[in-house]
């Protein structure tokens, strides 16, 4: 073989080397690893209990709020507290001038002290006499007869002592008012809470009734929240629940549903009808914040003591697969009330049966 046979002998070699050098490089380009089975688990049937539960956000609300106000109009003169203040039962918390009202109360003193004179010198006319009066010498057959008989008559009259003592009856009466509208010159706490709100400053003029302190109950902190109506007809009072506060994370404060309003409400306009609650908390926290948010969960239905599987092992058509001895096997079982966390299996399956969660 001459000089160009060899040559084209190598080019050959090299050609085919060069094709076999790119089928590897395409097939390691497009043949990849092979795909990762999906992962499994399993877990055995137990007993337990198996609850059903509707879930919403709230807000953190006094159980009582109280708007106080002044009996009568007035300056003010002191304001013994602000909002956010914790007061208890019988504190004064404001006060206005109360000399006007002072001069009411002594002047209702002294119309009542007039009255009751008048009263008193209009029963002292009372004249009651006493005349002898002969009878006849009793025979041994009767008794004896009196030998006197009295006799009482009012030298004023009668009407004069029931105008004395009509005077009196509105004399008390308003002393009272005067003693009442006094008293109002101050504000006192009604109950043991925490100031929300005061809307007035030493100095400043107020009318009466008008609500100038408001306090609220903060020992009896309640929930207040709204369901759809597809929830709330699984509703009624009674049911237990859970709250939960975002600046308190992993805690759960058990509730129990004390309101549920038999009418609905839509929202801005919409569709949608939510029926609103109340819940109370078992053991209320402390350092709770008026308004602040609360998530709720309340428990509509449960059973205890029963078969029962993790939900997500449950397929769409009530079948579950049960790991034997000879292979994964598909079964149809008989499910109960169905939870978020668990299921109850009427029949089907038995305790210590395991079932693979996460299969297709």
């Amino acid at each position: 073989m001459g000089m160009r046979g060899r040559r084209w002998v190598v080019a050959g070699v090299a050609v085919a080397a060069a094709v076999g050098l790119t089928s590897a490089g395409a097939y390691a380009l497009t043949g990849g690893e092979p795909a990762a089975a999906p992962t499994t688990s399993t877990v055995k049937v137990d007993r337990g209990e198996v609850a059903t539960a509707v879930a919403t956000t709230g807000t953190l609300e006094p159980a009582q709020t109280r708007s106080l106000s002044f009996a009568a109009a007035g300056t003010v003169t002191e304001v013994k507290v602000r909002a956010g203040d914790q007061v208890t039962s019988g504190q004064v918390l404001a006060t206005i001038d109360a000399a006007n009202a002072q001069e009411k109360v002594d002047d209702a003193t002294e119309s009542l002290d007039e009255a009751q004179s008048a009263l008193d010198e209009a029963e002292s006319t009372q004249v009651c006499t006493v005349a002898p009066s002969r009878s006849p010498s009793p025979s041994p057959s009767r008794s004896p007869a009196p030998s006197a008989s009295a006799t009482c008559a009012r030298s004023s009259g009668r009407d004069t002592i029931l105008s004395a003592e009509q005077r009196v009856i509105s004399a008390k009466k308003a002393l009272a008012e005067a003693k009442e509208q006094l008293a109002g010159t101050k504000i006192t706490a009604p109950i043991a809470g925490k100031v929300l709100s005061v809307s007035g400053s030493v100095g400043s003029e107020v009318r009466g009734g008008s609500a100038f302190v408001t306090l609220a109950d903060v020992a009896g902190m309640q929930i207040s929240a709204s369901f759809p109506e597809a929830d709330a007809a699984r509703l009624a009072t009674g049911l237990t629940g859970t709250v939960t506060l975002a600046d308190r994370p992993g805690e759960e404060f058990p509730a129990k549903l004390v309101q549920v309003d038999p009418v609905g409400t839509t929202e801005d306009g919409g569709t949608m009808v939510k029926y609103g609650v109340v819940l109370a908390f078992e053991k209320v926290p402390s350092d709770l914040l008026v308004g602040q948010s609360a998530n709720v969960k309340v428990t509509t239905s449960s059973v205890a003591n029963v078969l029962r599987v993790p939900s997500g092992a449950v397929r769409d058509d009530g079948t579950v697969l049960v790991r034997t001895a000879t292979g994964d096997q598909s079964k149809a079982v008989e499910l109960g009330i169905r939870g978020d966390q668990y299921t109850e299996v009427t029949s089907g399956l038995i305790e210590g049966d395991e079932i693979v969660i996460g299969a297709s």
